[in-house]
């Protein structure tokens, strides 16, 4: 067959042994630059998110090489933390569900989520964060922390919002029951803005599910990552990850690997 093609034998394997050369080099070059996305971040990101960063940068590679390719070097993101079973209490009636689990919104400023987690500085004194998301992008237009878990917070959170996002039609404001969302002055405050309050039923985060999501990333990929001396450590760098990183350079599943940045100004 070779001498059909006018190759000596030499020729043939030679060009065989420079093509494997060239795979190895180009296989070595992504490994790092693999190496070098997980390292940025910490190790708190898996393949997929790995392989969306590559392809922004214009490095094309697919999510089975990167997974392939992370195995050899030895390296694997960091297990979320499993959280604790919830046990269902007493189901009181609020406000009803409005959302149903349906976590999708036509338009921005039409649909927010809002939950509050807890969070700690070095010393291992408490601290709490209220934080708001647009369904429609998954976007997080106002995040608080504060020293105290309360309706205040709840309130000034959502007043950051509103005066960042004009609201001009109506919105729906989605919680759980917590005692914050329930309180006297948090709904006047809801009801002076024409927002209509809905909530999840008792004891189901499945109701508030891209609340819990972000905050699993966020404590994953940023919090568990870093220890925080003082309050003014804690809120500079809770507010780099999210008005930075995660609505300006982090692509989300939700928008098809876009940014919720770029998902909200695409249209």
């Amino acid at each position: 067959m070779l001498n059909k093609l006018s190759l000596y034998p030499n020729d043939y394997y030679n060009y065989l042994k420079d093509r494997k050369a060239a795979y190895r080099q180009q296989k070595e070059t992504l490994k790092q630059q693999i190496k070098d996305v997980y390292h940025e971040l910490n190790g708190a990101i898996g393949y997929r998110m790995i392989c969306d960063l590559l392809n922004r940068k214009g490095i094309q590679c697919s999510y089975g090489t990167v997974y392939s390719y992370m195995r050899e070097i030895g390296i694997k993101a960091i297990v979320r933390r499993k959280k604790k079973p919830y046990i269902k209490g007493y189901q009181h009636h609020i406000f009803d569900n409005l959302l149903g689990q349906n976590f999708t919104a036509a338009k921005p400023n039409q649909v927010w989520c809002t939950d509050f987690t807890y969070l700690s500085l070095k010393n291992g004194s408490k601290r709490y964060n209220c934080s708001i998301i647009d369904l429609y992008d998954r976007s997080i237009i106002a995040s608080l922390n504060s020293k105290w878990i309360d309706s205040n917070l709840a309130i000034e959170t959502l007043e950051v919002a509103l005066e960042a996002n004009p609201v001009r039609d109506e919105l729906i404001l989605h919680s759980d029951q917590g005692s914050q969302y329930a309180s006297r002055d948090f709904n006047a405050y809801c009801a002076n803005n024409e927002i209509t309050q809905s909530m999840s039923r008792a004891g189901n985060p499945y109701d508030n599910a891209p609340m819990e999501r972000f905050y699993n990333t966020l404590k994953t990929e940023f919090v568990y990552q870093y220890s925080f001396e003082t309050d003014e450590d804690l809120n500079q760098g809770i507010y780099e990850y999210i008005f930075d990183w995660y609505n300006h350079r982090r692509p989300h599943s939700y928008n098809g690997g876009k940014t919720p940045f770029e998902m909200r100004h695409s249209n």
